[in-house]
């Protein structure tokens, strides 16, 4: 047969099986494997950590130490299971816990998210205002949404995680993730409605 090689997938993240060999190897002791998941992981980590904690530095301290636990939560973490939300829900909690000790509520800071053109079309300037506008409307609106709410739609919206990695990070049954995902999108639908009706 020719040279092509098939790379095994993990059917829940389409990602290589890369992820359990390094936690395998993570769980032996293998610092350099861990440091590869951080390193792949470190992102996400951090914007998890934000649209909770709503300032960089502390996003990233959180972060920091959500890797810090994973890393000693190794053992109890399941074979076979995706890495990624099981992360995710580790820094989630770790920014709450934060949040919470700080004894604030977060401002938010999605604002992070970009206008994405469909294709290698550039928007027009009109286009571009528009869906800068548009954006800023629903940033807004997700601002003033409760915590549960604005990580569900962060989740799916702007992390692009599945229903799978969804309920995995928050803990949930892949139903539960639905219904709190469609409660949460008519919140927001009626935020932004509430929002246009104080703006006319």
């Amino acid at each position: 047969m020719g040279g092509v090689k098939r790379v095994r997938t993990d059917s829940v993240e389409g990602r290589p099986t890369e992820d359990a060999v390094l936690v395998e190897r993570s769980k032996n002791g293998d610092q350099d494997a861990y440091g590869e998941l951080v390193t792949r992981y470190q992102a996400i980590a951090a914007r998890t950590a934000y649209v909770i904690t709503g300032t960089a530095a502390d996003a990233e301290d959180v972060a920091q130490d959500a890797f810090v636990k994973a890393y000693y939560a190794l053992d109890r973490f399941r074979s076979g299971a995706p890495f990624r939300p099981w992360l995710l829900r580790i820094v989630a909690n770790e920014a709450i816990n934060r949040r919470k000790a700080a004894g604030r509520r977060p401002t938010v800071g999605l604002s992070v998210v970009e206008d994405r053109a469909s294709g290698d079309t550039a928007l027009s300037p009109e286009a571009s205002a528009l869906a800068h506008e548009r954006r800023e409307v629903v940033l807004e609106a997700l601002r003033k949404m409760r915590e549960e709410d604005r990580l569900v739609i962060a989740y799916r919206y702007f992390f692009d995680l599945s229903e799978v990695e969804m309920a995995e990070a928050l803990g949930v049954a892949r139903g539960t993730v639905k219904s709190r995902l469609s409660r949460a999108i008519a919140r927001l639908r009626a935020a932004m409605e509430g929002d246009q009706l104080h703006d006319a």
